[in-house]
């Protein structure tokens, strides 16, 4: 007998669920807290929850993560140096400081603008190396010529040793700025990817696991987890992706909405006849476009760990990521008589990192380009719960809410505060933790808005309902603000949003808002059987998906038929035939995806190709002024069958 184990590793819990390939029937799961910030603990923990008479039989490991997704949310990935070749006009914010614009690029047609500036780029890499964990590079049209993208690798190999990520291994989409974009967050992620897959590869191996290690992408895809670190940022959204494969799975539901409800965040996506829809302009994330293929989702930083804090009577969800009360009762001895002393600061010190429930913990991390200013807050911060009251009695002062701020992005400190989660154990829905810390914590945030415990629970709770069904309705509503849509829910009104779809609830204690969801919406609203382990669920269900484009174009206006330019992820190339260009198309494509499928330990014979072909013909030519062509494999089978 074989078995699958499927793992998701979120910001809250890491998920394990071992399947039985012969029948797909789950029979084992376990939920086991994240650690931060290394992840090895929880992962250690889910699957030593895995009965032991089964691992020797696990033939596939298969992997999700929102890792990666969270760190670009909470704004605490790895320091970035970013490269820019050629014309680009910066009217708008770049998302690092460490940057240059340098002399180079192309044109449209892939002929250079102008020589790339080497010296530039040394000087650059030598000025920033010491402050950055990796660099990125985009080039001006690098996606029809990526010379001068591999140059710059080659120099800042050379100068820094350092990782660095070309905008053209990632997007062939036109789009200059988004690329630069996607580049950087590529980059950003790469510590982060490669400290997780190394931890789950290690311990894997320590169970006596012999099983090929795959890795979920953000297109509801598989991947060979040592290839996903070429590209850790297809992995944004591989927990919606897996928690919307998993729905599907779970419900039986070919067709259905999904609402993933994380520790970080929530998130909405729509599965139609088994197939994720996709969204064709790029994935955004934390604010910022990307060039990534991914799922269509509504996302927004609201989670079950999301902070609640409250100023001038307003109760505020996120966006950041805290450590619940009633989870820090449960992992620092002593913490609940601090939470019970902890004083009131003053109404005119509130503000979201002055708070009566906030305390503050070093991560473990090392600090990498500080300030004096920051390092004298981080020295006074321990590795057990340190408060305002504390910070201030060591320090002499109060901290700046700034350099805290600072540190909570370079992932130095994290916080412990209210959350949902501490409103569920205030209301009884749900009592994993110690309720008394989120009794207290619910009682001092009441009382800076005139409401009880109890009352301050329960709003928190209507509130997150109210933004659940709002972020749905946002989903399918497109063009209309979600601001506009969410004021409806405050409305009291015998009308109801209806949905024609089953909604699936996926993540930890969902069900706690299905009488609310019921409330607000005319919908049949799913919580199935393991929904607490969909991502992990989805993690297993999913299949290999490859997709290469191909554009074929006339070298030149004057001559159209003369000459034609074949552009791709594998660079520009050029044919005199048009038939011959379209055979090189098709023929390089499924080369491509057959080397893809084999390096991700697909089943080479389990694996399906389709060419689609768009061309574009003015009145009066022979051939099409623009030729896509998209090449796309799909494998039903990993390299050990699920049967």
């Amino acid at each position: 007998m074989k078995y699958s184990l499927g793992i998701d590793a979120g910001g809250t819990y890491t998920d394990a669920v071992l399947l039985r390939d012969s029948d797909e029937v789950i029979i084992s799961s376990n939920k086991a807290l994240t650690t931060y910030p290394d992840p090895l603990g929880g992962i250690r923990n889910a699957i030593d929850g895995i009965d032991e008479q089964y691992l020797n039989d696990i033939k596939v490991v298969s992997v999700s993560t929102t890792l990666s997704t969270n760190s670009i949310l909470e704004g605490t990935g790895f320091p970035v140096g970013l490269i820019l070749v050629g014309n680009y006009e910066l009217n708008q914010d770049l998302p690092t400081e460490h940057y240059a614009q340098v002399e180079g690029g192309h044109n449209y047609n892939g002929i250079p603008t102008a020589p790339l500036d080497e010296d530039a780029v040394r000087e650059f890499a030598e000025r920033v190396k010491d402050r950055v964990a990796a660099f990125a590079v985009s080039s001006y049209f690098s996606i029809r010529n990526h010379e001068h993208e591999l140059r710059v690798k080659e120099i800042i190999k050379e100068s820094t040793g350092l990782p660095i990520v070309c905008a053209h291994e990632l997007s062939q989409e036109l789009g200059a700025f988004e690329r630069a974009v996607t580049a950087f967050l590529n980059a950003q992620l790469i510590p982060v990817t490669e400290k997780f897959m190394t931890t789950v590869e290690e311990y894997i191996s320590s169970k006596g696991i012999d099983a090929n290690v795959f890795m979920l992408k953000c297109d509801g895809s598989v991947i060979g987890i040592r290839s996903a670190l070429e590209k850790p940022i297809e992995s944004i959204f591989s927990g919606p992706a897996g928690s919307l494969v998993g729905a599907s799975f779970l419900t039986g539901n070919d067709t259905c909405a999904v609402i993933d409800v994380g520790g970080t965040s929530t998130d909405i996506s729509v599965i139609t006849n088994g197939v994720p829809e996709m969204s064709e302009s790029g994935a955004v994330v934390g604010g910022w476009k990307t060039r990534v293929k991914a799922i269509k989702m509504e996302t927004s930083a609201m989670g079950g760990d999301s902070d609640i804090w409250v100023k001038d009577n307003h109760v505020n969800i996120g966006p950041r990521r805290v450590i619940p009360l009633c989870r820090a009762a449960d992992l620092y001895p002593g913490f609940l008589d601090q939470l019970r002393a902890n004083p009131m600061p003053s109404r005119g010190l509130l503000g979201i990192n002055f708070q009566p429930t906030k305390f503050y913990i070093r991560t473990g991390y090392d600090p990498i380009d500080i300030s004096s200013q920051e390092m004298e807050v981080f020295r006074f911060i321990s590795d057990e719960p340190t408060s305002i009251r504390e910070l201030h009695s060591r320090m002499k002062k109060y901290p700046s809410s700034k350099h805290l701020d600072s540190l909570l992005q370079k992932r130095l400190i994290q916080t412990i505060g209210f959350t949902p989660t501490d409103a569920l154990h205030v209301l009884r829905d749900y009592t994993e933790h110690t309720v008394e810390a989120s009794e207290i914590g619910a009682k001092y945030l009441g009382s800076l808005c005139k409401r009880d415990a109890f009352e301050f629970a329960s709003f928190v709770k209507q509130e997150f309902a109210k933004n659940m069904a709002s972020d749905l309705m946002s989903f399918f509503l497109e063009g209309i603000s979600k601001t506009e849509i969410r004021k409806i829910f405050d409305i009291e009104s015998p009308t109801k949003f209806k949905v024609d779809i089953p909604v699936v609830l996926i993540g930890g204690p969902v069900i706690a808002y299905l009488e609310d969801l019921q409330s607000i919406l005319d919908a049949k609203i799913i919580v199935p059987e393991y929904s607490n382990v969909g991502n992990a669920t989805g993690a297993l269900a999913a299949k290999g998906i490859r997709r290469v484009d191909f554009l074929v174009r006339p070298a030149s206006m004057a001559a159209p038929d003369w000459e034609f330019y074949v552009f791709s992820e594998k660079g520009r190339e050029s044919f005199y035939e048009y038939e011959e260009a379209l055979e090189y198309a098709s023929k390089t494509g499924r080369e491509t995806i057959m080397q893809y499928m084999m390096d991700a330990g697909m089943d080479s014979e389990h694996v399906s190709v389709d060419v689609e072909k768009q061309e574009i013909i003015p009145d009066g030519w022979s051939h099409p002024l623009e030729t896509r062509i998209r090449v796309m494999g799909v494998s039903t089978s990993l390299v050990e069958e699920r049967c």
